[in-house]
């Protein structure tokens, strides 16, 4: 099995399966994150952190909110700048951002907490935040309340994501001091495509032997057939419920 480094790393490889499988973010969570630092008479300036294809950066981006998106693989914020235009990107984590002391009203993680040094990224994103400044952590989880989609999970296998959110929570660090948290509730409808896509685009499935990765998606094509319904335009799809859980947490 990859190390977590390794797998934290990975996205680039995938980057057109993530664009294509991968949900976006429901605005009513990022307009929650952001709610603390609203400004009725200037666009926030924000930071999203991890932004891969730039699922959370265009979301942000419709809030009017000026935006830097920042991650560590030069493939997915290629991906990115093909479908985000305008948004300045950087090479960099969470842990060391390429941006001015308090600089920013918020800083944003999709997907993307779960991989970092939770001390250090959290020092490192009060140093980029002005007093009063918000960081805000969302993840897209599917439903496993859902009987047939806890099977997909257990053919996809489980992410370090999923383990933490079904444990304990995100933990925060000084000078953070605890997460009020919201979920919300939805369903996305899928291709075949798609979801062989959102399967493929995970880590462990991304650093997976060619013979294991096609041995689970197999698997999910299977369980794909089981579910699929047919629309009226004669296209094959799948209703996968989610639940969006979203953090955030002031600089002192």
């Amino acid at each position: 099995m990859a190390s977590r480094e390794e797998m934290s790393l990975s996205f680039g490889s995938a980057a057109r399966a993530y664009e294509s499988g991968r949900p976006d973010y429901p605005r009513e969570a990022v307009d929650w994150m952001l709610a603390p630092v609203r400004q009725p008479d200037r666009a926030l300036r924000v930071a999203d952190v991890g932004a891969g294809t730039g699922k959370l950066t265009r979301t942000v981006v419709e809030t009017g909110a000026e935006v830097v998106a920042i991650d560590p693989d030069p493939g997915m914020l290629g991906a990115l700048r093909e479908h985000v235009h305008g948004v300045p990107t950087f090479v960099g984590t969470a842990e060391r951002m390429p941006l001015p002391d308090a600089s920013l009203d918020a800083v944003l993680l999709g997907q993307a907490w779960h991989w970092v040094d939770v001390a250090g990224a959290a020092a490192e994103t009060a140093r980029v935040l002005r007093s009063g400044g918000v960081l805000g952590l969302v993840w897209n989880i599917r439903d496993e309340s859902d009987p047939w989609v806890a099977r997909l999970t257990a053919a996809m296998h489980g992410s370090h994501a999923e383990e933490m959110l079904t444990g304990d929570g995100p933990r925060v660090a000084a000078p953070f001091d605890g997460l009020e948290e919201r979920m919300w509730a939805w369903t996305r409808s899928l291709t075949r495509s798609a979801v062989l896509d959102m399967v493929a685009s995970r880590s462990y499935v991304i650093t997976a032997s060619d013979d294991d990765r096609a041995a689970i998606l197999a698997a999910v094509g299977r369980l794909f057939d089981e579910r699929r319904v047919t629309e009226a335009s004669g296209v094959e799809v799948v209703d996968l419920p989610y639940v969006t859980r979203a953090y955030r947490s002031i600089r002192p």
